[in-house]
């Protein structure tokens, strides 16, 4: 499984922004062959901290998630939006196994 958790970090003036566009690409996310999770988290202690965190079952899937409509569109939106570059940090999924 290749997994991808992504760190975020957002402007304060645009959280609920980020969160209503992300929502968007999660739901469209999910619907992709290949997915497998995924999920978005918030820090509770620090509200502007996001982690994506993206399985697919493969390189390729996760390859042709970077190519849908809905995460280019989330990715153009969001952008002015982050604090910092986003971080996706690569890890291999050993369990469960899909």
């Amino acid at each position: 499984m290749h997994v991808t958790l992504v760190h975020v970090q957002v402007k304060p003036d645009y959280i609920e922004d980020f969160i209503a566009a992300t929502r968007l690409n999660h739901e469209a996310s999910i619907q992709e062959p290949g997915n497998c999770r995924f999920d978005v988290l918030q820090s509770p202690e620090k509200p502007d901290h996001f982690i994506l965190y993206e399985a697919y079952m493969s390189v390729e899937t996760a390859t042709a998630h970077k190519e849908t409509a809905h995460y280019l569109a989330w990715r153009d939106r969001v952008n002015d939006w982050m604090a910092t570059p986003r971080q996706g940090i690569r890890y291999e999924g050993l369990f469960p196994q899909g």
